[in-house]
């Protein structure tokens, strides 16, 4: 595994600062790397690293969402609050009903088999959309405007109603009916993982300036230890309510991370 790992990281790394050289996204690079060192062409990775690769890209999604929201501020939130949010359903759904239309002509699906075809198509990555938000941000670009907070913020809302509707459209192709009350439940998940993420990224303030103020300050390593596993457990937490409550982890990272970026900043 660790040879796998050296692989990953280093080729990685040599062929993301390739593309960068030729003006290419870094993240094509990397995407190559995963093609040419998989199964399916050189086969240079350990079957243990291909076991745990969907938990591996979620801790890379997690850590990214945690830097989105230290770079989000309540100003740009608020002043991107209603175009966010409409960038967060109205374009996947323009994408949706094209492909439902226009899919069975040209490939011969069904409707519900174009339907689903369109809610993944649709999606939003954030492994994609953020890093590239955050460095427009960093660069000052466009940010008097609030073009890449409402970017990030939407692609953030995108992939939760997204998600409720490949669902439904799933079910439906096997079978099933459409699940109305999965589309109640999206607000619901929202708000929920708004909140809890913001009362975790508060707690986790607080808990830090107390250490401080007690002469107990806690070091900077230690910190990202306990911020990450803070992030796993709101992401686990969206499997663990499954069929309970709808809950949105990613939401919750994010909030958190701003949370305690925005708490951060007024001591």
């Amino acid at each position: 595994m660790l040879t796998s790992l050296a692989l990953i990281f280093l080729v990685g790394l040599a062929m993301a600062a390739l593309c960068q050289m030729i003006r290419l996204p870094r993240i094509i690079g990397m995407l190559l790397t995963g093609i040419l060192l998989g199964p399916y062409v050189l086969n240079l990775l350990d079957d243990s690293i291909l076991l745990v690769s969907a938990d591996l890209r979620e801790m890379a999604l997690v850590i990214i969402l945690i830097k989105a929201g230290l770079s989000l501020k309540l100003q740009d939130l608020k002043a991107v609050g209603r175009p966010a949010l409409m960038m967060s359903f109205v374009p996947a759904s323009f994408e949706i009903v094209a492909y439902i239309l226009f899919a069975p002509l040209v490939l011969g699906l069904t409707r519900v088999e174009a339907a689903v075809m369109g809610s993944v198509l649709a999606a939003v990555s954030p492994a994609v959309v953020v890093p590239r938000m955050v460095q427009l941000m960093e660069e000052g670009r466009g940010t008097k405007q609030h073009i890449p907070q409402m970017i990030l913020a939407g692609a953030s809302l995108d992939d939760v109603f997204v998600i409720v509707l490949f669902s439904t459209f799933t079910g439906m192709a096997q079978g099933g009916s459409a699940d109305l009350s999965a589309f109640a439940g999206i607000p619901v998940s929202i708000v929920l993982g708004i909140v809890v993420g913001a009362v975790s990224g508060v707690g986790l303030a607080w808990f830090f300036e107390t250490r401080y103020a007690r002469s107990h300050k806690v070091r900077g390593s230690v910190k990202v230890i306990i911020i990450l596993g803070t992030a796993f457990l709101l992401t686990a937490l969206e499997d663990w309510l499954d069929g309970l409550v709808p809950f949105s982890g990613l939401l919750a990272v994010i909030a958190m991370a701003c949370a305690l970026q925005m708490r951060s900043a007024e001591v």
